[in-house]
Parts: structure tokens; C-alpha cells; sequence
């Protein structure tokens, strides 16, 4: 893929965040991802690609930006797209912290079709590459951890989603003297933290949405770091939702490499919420001024960009800010 879409995909996330902004802390969760959602679909269909939705926003009598869904100009490359318009509908309606717009994409047919159930995962940054596994004890995961890192046990800090269905992985972790931090939502850039030294996060580790997965997966190729997954369907309905989706082993373990099958990858984010990262979207005199990652495999580079958008001049946005 041409290094230009790098940036026209970061308008996309653009356009998602400073939509969704418009509702941080009104307590309106759904009111702020339809307008994400929105505003992404605009978007896209100002892109020079032909892109097929991998992961979506649901089906096609359900929403926007669904499974399936054709979007950009219709013209060269194709390529497939995973979408979180917005990653933490919670965090935006209570303005919490960590509240971001997220896409990634990479040639067509190269990104897994995850359906829309939980995921078992762990990731890790560059350093502990090929050192965890989803299967392994929890205890030796994080042995291992701490060796690549050169640190003691009690300097290691495990991310978790704050789930009842954790307690056990809890336990374990405490039992052996890491350190916990628990998140309420948004384990897409807490997987992407663990390739940052001063993020304070060395492994992520549970279960959460296999959509959120793949796109995580596409980030890490992109930084060098490492992902596992497995589904984790609950019913007869989601095993056959699988097998409709070309997934014929329910209880196969995912590698990064499985989960995207290329290594041309882009991926892009734009805070809408403060996080470790990036900057939430800020307002001042008519302007809105948003910080963006963008990132491509095939260079292993990193673009910060930070953009100040004139309201008045953004069909999307001036009458909603107004």
C-alpha cells in the first residue's frame, strides 16, 4: 500500500474523534458512537482504495460501516479494513480516560474475519517476542516477562480488564508478586502500551472482543510486538457465526502472523480522551486540535501528527459545534 493512505487514513480517525468528542462526558454512549460512526463512513468514501469492512460496526441491517461493507473511491489498492470508530463508548459518555478512534487496514484477504464474541488474548512488546504464549501458566508468562525485561517479578505490571471472569488470572498474578493495573475499558492501545518502556504496562493479558483483537494484532505488527488469541465462542449460534466466517476450528490458537497475513500493514488512531499516548481531542477560539498515530509496517515508521481544525471550515462538524 502507498505511504500516502497512511495520512488519508489518518483523516479518517480524525473526522471519527472529533465527532465523538462533541459527547465526552454527557452520558450518552450510543449518541457518541453513531456519530463516530458517522463521520468515519464520510470519511472513507474520500479514500483512493477499494475497501472491504473485515471488522465492523455489526451487519448490514444493523449499522454503518458493517461486515462486508464497500468503501472508499472503488479504485486501486484493495485492501480489507478494521474499524473501531469508537474504542470506549463508556470512557467518552463518563469522560474517563483512554477513549480513542481506530482503524487498520492491510491488503485484501490478509486480515482474520473475527466475529463479533470474546477473545482470549495476551500481548507483549518487541522484547518478550516469542517468549509468551496463551497456553502457558500464567506465573511462567510472566517469568519470562520479567527476564526480557530485566526487571524482578514485582516490577512487572499486568494489564487486565476489570471482569469477573479475570479473578482467577487475578489471583495468579498476585500470588506471584506482579503488579496489577485493572481498566474498565479499551484494550486496544493497553496491548499497544507494552511496546512502550515509560508506559508503565509490560504484558496484557484476559479476554475481550475478538473484533478489538484483530486490530490490535495489526498494530503490534506494526511496532514489533507480540499477540496470541483465541475465540471464545459461548453458544451454538456464535460456533456457527465462526464457521460462516471461514473459521472452521473454534478452539484454534491465533498467532499474530495468522491474524494478519501480510506485512504491509497500516494502522491509525486519534485520542478523542487524554490516554498514555495521545492527546484528547481540545477546543480553542473555533478550532479543535487533535493528535493522531499513524503507522506502516513495511517502513516500521511512527507519525505523530498533531492537527488544529478549523470548525467553521468542516462540513461534519460546524453545526454540532456551534
Amino acid at each position: 500500500m502507498e505511504r500516502e493512505l497512511a495520512f488519508e487514513f489518518a483523516r479518517v480517525t480524525e473526522a471519527a474523534a472529533l465527532s465523538a468528542a462533541h459527547w465526552v462526558g454527557l452520558g450518552n454512549k450510543d449518541a457518541a458512537d453513531v456519530a463516530a460512526v458517522t463521520a468515519m463512513r464520510v470519511m472513507f468514501d474520500t479514500v483512493s482504495i477499494d475497501g472491504v469492512v473485515v471488522i465492523g460496526e455489526g451487519k448490514l441491517d444493523e449499522a454503518m460501516l458493517y461486515i462486508g461493507e464497500r468503501d472508499g473511491l472503488g479504485v486501486q489498492p484493495q485492501v480489507d479494513i478494521a474499524v473501531d470508530p469508537l474504542e470506549g463508548t463508556h470512557i467518552v459518555a463518563q469522560g474517563l480516560y483512554g477513549a480513542i478512534a481506530v482503524l487498520a487496514s492491510a491488503p485484501r484477504g490478509t486480515l482474520l474475519h473475527a466475529p463479533d464474541m470474546y477473545m482470549d488474548k495476551i500481548a507483549v512488546g518487541a522484547e518478550c517476542k516469542g517468549r509468551v504464549f496463551l497456553d502457558a501458566p500464567v506465573k511462567e508468562n510472566l517469568r519470562q516477562v520479567a527476564k526480557a525485561l530485566d526487571k524482578s517479578l514485582h516490577e512487572v505490571t499486568v494489564v487486565i480488564l476489570d471482569r469477573e471472569r479475570h479473578q482467577q488470572i487475578i489471583e495468579e498474578v498476585r500470588s506471584i508478586g506482579a503488579r496489577i493495573r485493572l481498566i474498565s475499558d479499551s484494550d486496544i492501545f493497553t496491548a499497544v502500551a507494552t511496546v512502550y518502556e515509560d508506559s508503565g504496562v509490560d504484558i496484557m493479558m484476559g479476554i475481550g472482543g475478538a473484533p478489538e483483537g484483530v486490530i490490535t494484532a495489526a498494530a503490534l505488527k506494526c511496532l514489533g510486538g507480540d499477540f496470541q488469541a483465541r475465540l471464545c465462542p459461548e453458544n451454538e449460534e456464535e460456533i456457527k457465526r465462526c464457521h460462516e466466517m471461514n473459521i472452521k476450528d473454534t478452539n484454534q490458537l491465533f498467532t499474530i502472523d495468522e491474524l494478519v497475513r501480510s506485512d504491509d500493514v497500516i494502522f491509525s488512531a486519534t485520542g478523542i480522551s487524554d490516554s498514555f499516548l495521545l492527546k484528547g481531542v481540545r477546543y480553542a477560539k473555533g478550532r479543535a486540535i487533535t493528535q493522531t498515530i499513524v503507522m506502516r509496517s513495511t517502513s516500521v515508521t511512527i507519525h505523530f501528527i498533531e492537527a488544529s481544525h478549523l470548525l467553521e471550515k468542516k462540513p461534519l462538524f460546524k453545526d454540532t459545534y456551534k
